[in-house]
Parts: structure tokens; sequence; C-alpha cells
């Protein structure tokens, strides 16, 4: 270990885990910190970043205004690390490098959740579509402008890979497409493998992701009365869920009844995550945290039995709760709003605040096409909810005020 540092958060980790002394260094050199390990200061950067405090007020299925008990991409956010230090802890793996990543893996999403993906990826189809992970990536290394030497964060190698790679290879047989521009032109620089799985922890902190949006999906759409328990005892792995806590205890109240579930549903799918990552560190025996890249399965996975409940599960909610009548009203007014944007600002690019007035020395409108249409999708998934629906307001509403 360098003499500059002096890490005084000792750990002892399993041969297959990121080590903070191996790291393999940013992007952009500088000295690390002495008392915060890298990926301690990773997940500090993503903490204070604009981007961060943003998911306060970007929310999952419904908008803001609704009500203020659902969850938001910041609560998920906080969520997803909770269940991924704990994994992580079981597991013996670098703790501060799955918080990173759990913590950072939603920064690059829209306002009003999916439907504004959906919206900003229909109006983007013709300069290379719109994608919340590749945006995430966009947001880490371009986008935040808080660091005189360098744009973006500068996270770590390990964190940038484990955000690029959320869903799994992006190369190699059985995926099609090409790489994202901006991930290729990191690649170059970085050798990010990405033919290969990411490391164990980015692995936990995607299925924590998972783990943490089916479970309090179901919270909430119970809250806003989207279905009913009755419903919900048909679901797959929830409906057994509820028969016991009904078994059990009686007649609970509401409140109660749904936290129970809530939390034997997250213990259920924990305990068979590491039963079954256990099984397949047995089985490949990964004697470093590369042996998880090349590996030629996720090492951290649900049984296949538990895979296909969680699959059953995510359908039972897409038909119930994704695609109940008031999400759906509220997600086309959402696509519509992006929309409506979109086509205004590509139009009259002079409408734009004048800090994104400017790229380099061009003026918007004397830029190429492409280039201008994803500096006003940055602008526009950078908005929370509520700043959308102003916005959207200042540029058609002749009674708002500009």
């Amino acid at each position: 270990m360098p003499e500059s540092q002096n890490w005084t958060l000792k750990q002892q980790f399993a041969p297959y885990a990121e080590d903070y002394g191996n790291s393999r260094g940013r992007q952009h050199p500088e000295p690390e910190a002495r008392e915060r390990t890298p990926f301690q200061r990773d997940r500090d950067r993503i903490l204070h970043s604009g981007a961060f405090r943003r998911l306060e007020y970007k929310t999952q299925v419904f908008v803001y205004h609704e009500g203020d008990y659902y969850r938001t991409r910041l609560t998920h956010s906080l969520e997803v690390a909770q269940i991924a230090r704990s994994i992580s802890r079981s597991l013996g793996l670098n703790e501060d490098l799955a918080e990173a990543l759990a913590l950072a893996h939603d920064l690059g999403h829209t306002p009003f959740g999916h439907a504004g993906e959906d919206g900003l990826d229909a109006v983007m189809a013709p300069y290379g579509g719109f994608d919340h992970n590749v945006q995430t990536v966009r947001v880490l290394t371009l986008l935040e402008q808080r660091y005189a030497a360098f744009d973006g964060l500068n996270p770590t190698w390990e964190t940038l890979e484990g955000i690029i790679k959320h869903n799994g290879p992006l190369v190699g047989p059985g995926l099609e497409g090409e790489v994202p521009p901006i991930i290729a032109e990191l690649d170059d620089k970085l050798h990010l493998q990405l033919g290969g799985y990411a490391s164990a922890e980015a692995q936990v902190a995607a299925i924590s992701d998972d783990i943490a949006y089916h479970t309090h999906d179901i919270d909430d759409a119970l809250h806003a009365n989207l279905f009913a328990i009755e419903t919900l005892r048909e679901a797959p792995i929830a409906g057994d869920i509820v028969a016991e806590v009904q078994a059990s205890y009686g007649d609970l109240s509401n409140t109660r009844l749904v936290q129970e579930i809530v939390r034997r549903l997250i213990g259920m799918m924990v305990e068979d995550l590491l039963s079954e990552s256990r099984k397949r560190l047995a089985e490949y025996n990964p004697r470093s945290a590369d042996d998880i890249r090349q590996a030629p399965v996720p090492i951290i996975a649900f049984s296949p039995d538990m895979e296909a409940r969680n699959k059953a599960l995510k359908k039972f909610l897409f038909q119930n709760m994704y695609r109940h009548y008031k999400v759906n009203r509220m997600a086309s007014k959402a696509r519509r709003v992006v929309k409506e944007m979109f086509e205004l600002l590509m139009n009259e690019p002079n409408c734009l605040p004048a800090q994104w007035q400017r790229t380099g020395n061009d003026q918007p409108g004397d830029i190429d096409k492409p280039k201008q249409a994803r500096l006003i999708a940055d602008y526009i998934a950078g908005m929370t909810d509520r700043y959308a629906m102003i916005e959207h307001a200042r540029l058609f509403d002749l009674n708002a005020k500009t």
C-alpha cells in the first residue's frame, strides 16, 4: 500500500472480493485520500452529487405530487444500498464498493420513472436512443460539474465497470446491438472487459435492486389501492407469505400486515440468494475478483426456483400495478410532457436555459442535430418530476412565469 494512504478501516475480504489496495485507479489520476478508501470516496462523491440529490423528487411509478408516502428514486437507492451491504458482509465482499454501486445505479433516470424514459427513448430514436444505465455513465463521467480538474465524478475503475455491467456483459454470444459510444470510448481507455461479468459486489448491487424494487412496489401498490390484500394472495411468492402471516397473527391492521409481508419477502429472497451464491462459489472456487468476471455464469444469483418465482411475481406486478389504468394515465401524461419539451427545444434551442446554451464554442442550433439532441436529452433527463412539470408549463402555458 503506498505510504500516502493510511486507511484506518481494515477488513478481511474473501479472496474473490475487490480489495481496496488492488483498485485499477481512475480515468483521471489523482492522489487518494489518507483516511478514506477509494470506494468510500466514490460513495461520498455520489452522495454529494447534484444528480443524487435530485433523486428525492424522481419517483419510480407514481409522480411526486400524488403523495409523500410513495418511494422515490432516492429512498429506493438507500434501500438497495442497505440490502447490498448486508449481502456483501455475509459473503465477505467489499461493502463500500457494493454501497457505492447501489447508490449510483439510478443516477441516470429521467423524471416520471419508466414512462419518462420511454418517452425520451422514443424521441431520441433517430439519435441513438436513450437508456438510463448509459445515462448514469454520462452523469459519472461527464455531466456532474463539481471538480476543477475533470468532468464527472472520476469514479474508480471498479465502480465504473460495475455500473456499465449492471445488467451483465455487453458483448459476446447472444448479445446483439452496438456498444453505446460513450462506453466504447471508455473501454478503449480503461479496458473494461465488456465480455465478462462484473465484480461480485456489482452483481450484489444489481440483484439487491431487484429485491428492493419488487418488494417495495408491493407496499406502494397496496397503499395506493391499486390492488387489495386478497389479490396479493394470488401472487407468486407473496401469496404464501400473506397466508402465513394471517394464519399466525389473525386480523392485523393493513399497515402491520403489509410491513410484515414485505419484511418476510425480503428475508426469503436474501436467504435464497445467499444459499445459491455460496453453492456457486463452492462449485467455481474463484480465487480472485477476476475469476468472478471470467466465470461462465453469474456467481451471485437466485436459485432456479426462486428466479422462476421472481419472474412470475414481476409478471403479476406488471399486470396488476404497472398497467393499472391510474398508472397508465399518469404515464401517458409523462410521455407527452417529455416529448413536447424535447420537440420544442430541438426546434427552438434558444429556449434552453442560459447554462445549457453553449457546448464548447458552439451555440445550440449551430451544432449538428445528434449532438444537439443529446444535449437536450441530458437536460431533460436531469430534471425532477416537479421541475419537468414546471418547465413544461413555462414553455407551453401562456400564463406561466418564464
